[in-house]
């Protein structure tokens, strides 16, 4: 299938909107609301209809339908959503566990590394890529400490164990009650893979998604999930970055704009025509490992690194390497380091890394970037 038309620079637009994720509503307003509640599928408030009982309620931002019930109590009738909510929990059915950080400053981070121990698809790693990722946000951008949720396999607590159930929960966690200027960071290393696409919304017919560490027993993560947990409740001002260290990791966010950057320098923001994915009102942006039909690797290329993988290691040495970087600067640098270090082993010296940059090879990983907003990529500047 071909892709669609690139949109020139000069398209560049912003999203709206003014509808916020569960958790920002004060208490002080629940409370006067008597007939509001939470959609049973995304979290979201709802206002009853104040009508007969078994009525249903669809919600305005995933129009999906919950059914509403009469229940009485002392002071008369009152309302209630028969699918609603626990207060914590953005959407229905994954509730947020009670031993994860609770944050009231501007800046919070989850930080995912699986190991799938004791199986075939052993990673090593990944928890050294948590790591890094903790040292970086803490001394480089200021992330508190106690603003970072990390689930490895390492983990004491069963909650901080990188399940299906648990992941899904902590992305929840992670824009439960954001608000604007509020700057967050997913950061995930582990195995992805690629899934037939049966609802016609990827160009290349395939969805891509992540592997818990139970996926043969519960299941992968789509593309679809993610970007319906962590970026379309997005609330204006807020501003989301995920940087994914897996295979087949080129839209894995489901954003509607792909950078096509050239080896030369060009570049142009390409449409995926994602209609209904955006966020709303706010920004999400995705740095991953390699295209959708790519796979990543670790960085066992590079003489001075430990077991770490080659996108984390790219993205971590060229951030300390140029504080202030632009996004075109620090995915072309990530580019070039990686090239080199998975090309070491065929053509050494300054010849080899001319050819590598001259030929391109599908076997080598390419950082990719994507957008639900289109900017310029060599002027806007990193900022975590």
């Amino acid at each position: 299938m071909s892709r669609k038309t690139a949109y020139h620079l000069s398209n560049i637009f912003t999203l709206m909107g003014n509808t916020r994720p569960l958790g920002m509503e004060s208490a002080r307003a629940a409370a006067a609301a008597a007939a509001t509640s939470w959609c049973g599928h995304c979290g979201m408030s709802l206002a009853a209809p104040p009508s007969r009982s078994g009525s249903s309620v669809r919600c305005a931002f995933c129009h999906r339908v919950t059914r509403v019930e009469r229940h009485r109590g002392v002071g008369g009738g009152a309302l209630a959503l028969s699918a609603a909510s626990p207060p914590r929990a953005v959407s229905a059915g994954v509730e947020i566990p009670a031993g994860y950080p609770s944050v009231g400053g501007k800046k919070r981070a989850l930080l995912v590394g699986v190991s799938y121990r004791g199986t075939a698809h052993e990673l090593k790693g990944t928890v050294n890529d948590v790591k890094e990722m903790r040292r970086l946000l803490c001394g480089k951008f200021g992330f508190p400490g106690d603003c970072i949720l990390e689930l490895t396999e390492n983990e004491g607590d069963p909650s901080r164990v990188p399940t299906r159930e648990n992941l899904l929960a902590a992305m929840r966690w992670l824009v439960d009650g954001s608000s604007s200027g509020d700057s967050l960071v997913f950061h995930f290393s582990g195995h992805g893979v690629q899934k037939l696409d049966l609802n016609n919304d990827e160009v290349d017919g395939y969805n891509e998604a992540l592997c818990p560490v139970d996926f043969e027993q519960s299941g992968k993560i789509l593309d679809d999930e993610i970007n319906e947990i962590i970026v379309r409740p997005l609330g204006r001002g807020v501003k989301l970055h995920a940087i994914v260290d897996t295979c087949h990791s080129g839209t894995i966010l489901d954003l509607p704009f792909l950078c096509r950057l050239s080896r030369t320098g060009y570049w142009q923001w390409e449409n995926q025509d994602r209609p209904g994915k955006r966020p709303n009102g706010g920004l999400a942006i995705s740095i991953s490992g390699c295209n959708d039909n790519q796979k990543s690797a670790d960085a066992s290329g590079f003489a001075e690194s430990s077991s770490i993988g080659a996108m984390t290691d790219s993205f971590i040495k060229a951030v300390e390497a140029e504080p202030g970087t632009t996004y075109g600067r620090l995915l072309s640098a990530m580019r070039a380091r990686i090239r080199d270090g998975q090309g070491s082993r065929r053509l050494p010296g300054r010849l080899g890394s001319f050819v590598r940059w001259m030929i391109p090879s599908s076997s080598v990983q390419e950082p990719q970037l994507c957008s639900s907003e289109m900017f310029d990529i060599y002027r806007k500047p990193l900022l975590l």
